[in-house]
C-alpha cells in the first residue's frame, strides 16, 4: 500500500508517471514529494512506488 495525500492506495509497483496518468493532475502544475524528498519531473517515469511509500502531490493553482 502507498499513501498518497493521506489515502492508502494499492499501487505499489507502478511508476509515479503511471499513477499520475490515471489522475486528473496536470503534470506541468504539480510537485511530488516521496518520503519527504521532492521527485524531479524527469524522474517520474523511473520512480517505482514501493509498499510503505508516502507521497504528497501538490497542485499549483494560479490566480490574481
Amino acid at each position: 500500500m502507498v499513501k498518497i495525500n493521506g489515502e492508502q492506495l494499492n499501487i505499489a509497483g507502478k511508476t509515479l508517471a503511471e499513477y499520475l496518468a490515471d489522475t486528473a493532475y496536470n503534470p506541468r502544475r504539480i510537485a511530488v514529494e516521496r518520503n519527504g524528498e521532492i521527485v524531479p519531473k524527469a524522474r517520474y517515469g523511473e520512480t517505482v512506488l514501493q509498499d510503505g511509500d508516502s507521497i504528497e502531490v501538490v497542485n499549483f493553482v494560479g490566480g490574481g
